[in-house]
């Protein structure tokens, strides 16, 4: 007599992603959100007149720049692009049954990343209205409280952003690695990039604060480019994953 077989349990579905077109969606919105938010990059090319190893980045979509709208037409489209992808990680995540731990970290993950994308669209609307870095009557009236409120108020909607993509790089990070989910590779190299996020977040606000107080650059331009870098890789990565989730379930 023919025994029948035994029923296969189906796989626990992963943590960060999302089925078929959606889960697709999702990567392409991170990764085009992650090439707008390295448009910085571009100064290799362009006359900008302001250095890569002292200037904020910022400064390049400053209002008093050649190439100010450029740059604060493609940060704005950065954080909208980064914004919907987490937007979609978090609907389709409601829709997942993982494992309760796993899925608050990936929720809270997701939210951190769409703060980032809301901070980051605002940063374009909050512009500063000249370079500090390379203009010392810049620097002068900032100190003196002599410039626009945009000045004060972006730099709360950097610190917003930066806070948010730190927050959506370590919990999504958690996430997948106590799911288990993309391999020793993938898990390594989330976790590396979170560290140099971390190291290079350090660096550019003790940069700042000696800047602020007139003791120099200390790097920063350097400091602030590696930060923002490790957080497009980080999402490059992030989308790569999450694009291939439907296999990373049993991968372990």
């Amino acid at each position: 007599m023919p025994t029948s077989a035994r029923p296969r349990t189906p796989p626990a579905p992963p943590a960060v992603g999302a089925p078929g077109s959606v889960r697709a969606a999702v990567a392409a919105l991170l990764v085009l959100g992650a090439a707008a938010y390295t448009s910085w990059t571009l100064e290799a090319v362009l006359p900008t007149g302001l250095s890569p190893l002292r200037s904020y980045v910022s400064e390049l979509a400053a209002r008093d720049q050649p190439y100010g709208a450029f740059f604060r037409a493609v940060d704005c489209a950065a954080g909208l692009l980064v914004g919907a992808g987490a937007v979609g990680g978090l609907v389709r995540l409601r829709a997942g049954g993982t494992v309760p731990r796993v899925r608050a970290l990936s929720g809270l993950g997701w939210a951190g990343l769409a703060l980032f994308g809301a901070a980051t669209a605002a940063d374009a609307w909050l512009p500063l209205s000249c370079a500090p870095t390379v203009d010392a009557a810049c620097a002068a009236r900032e100190r003196a409280g002599l410039v626009p409120a945009t000045h004060a108020a972006h730099a709360v909607s950097s610190s917003v952003a930066v806070a948010g993509a730190l927050a959506g790089m370590v919990l999504l990070t958690a996430a997948v690695r106590r799911a288990g989910e993309g391999g020793a590779w993938l898990r390594r190299a989330l976790a590396v990039l979170v560290a140099v996020e971390v190291a290079a977040s350090v660096w550019t606000v003790a940069a700042i604060l000696a800047f602020d107080a007139g003791h120099g650059t200390w790097g920063l331009g350097v400091g602030q480019r590696l930060q923002v870098l490790a957080i497009a890789v980080w999402l490059v990565v992030l989308a790569w994953h999450v694009r291939r989730n439907g296999r990373a379930g049993r991968e372990g």
